[in-house]
């Protein structure tokens, strides 16, 4: 005996609680690797090469580069669970790697989200 979700049942994960649950992890990395990348450009990188200390960069470049790690999972995670088309979650994943985009991408994405998957769930 097989069982089978029918097409009008949602599989579980992409019930209005696990999207809830992939947005905020989505939100919460793309404030971090945002942050993150402004404090490397906007503070790291001129005092490497304009007074020659690069341990601001030293500090926050790795870790930087591990939290976009954590982004892209989150990414990927919050795509798959609202089946995003794959040019607008990679679009998304690479918004991550340019100053300040990375709050505009996480605004619209939010907006997005809401509006197509949590906009019938009030709970």
């Amino acid at each position: 005996m097989t069982t089978s979700l029918s097409p009008s049942r949602p599989a579980a994960s992409s019930t209005p609680a696990a999207i809830r649950g992939a947005l905020l992890r989505y939100r919460v990395i793309a404030y971090v690797v945002g942050v993150g990348l402004i404090l490397l450009v906007c503070v790291g990188m001129p005092l490497k090469y304009g007074a020659d200390i690069s341990t601001v960069v030293a500090i926050v470049g790795p870790v930087h580069g591990i939290l976009y790690v954590v982004y892209l999972a989150c990414t990927y995670d919050l795509a798959t669970r609202c089946r995003l088309p794959l040019g607008r979650a990679v679009l998304v994943m690479l918004a991550g790697t340019i100053p300040f985009l990375s709050f505009v991408a996480e605004r619209k994405v939010t907006t997005f989200v809401r509006r197509q998957h949590l906009a019938t769930d009030r709970t």
